[in-house]
């Protein structure tokens, strides 16, 4: 029979995945979002009175 454990420190370390795995599917069909531009966000924000300046 094994000794109990005492400390974390006593456990073997579990292989380290690598640093920069791939991106998974799922994170690489995310889609970036659109920056509008001065303009596009003024139009937008006159078309949403509700949302105004605040």
């Amino acid at each position: 029979m094994k000794p109990p454990l005492k400390s974390l420190a006593d456990l073997k370390p579990a292989a380290a995945p690598e640093t920069y795995a791939r991106p998974t599917p799922k994170v690489s069909r995310r889609k970036t979002a659109k920056v509008l531009t001065a303009a596009e966000r003024e139009a937008f924000l006159a078309s949403r009175p509700n949302l105004g300046k605040g």
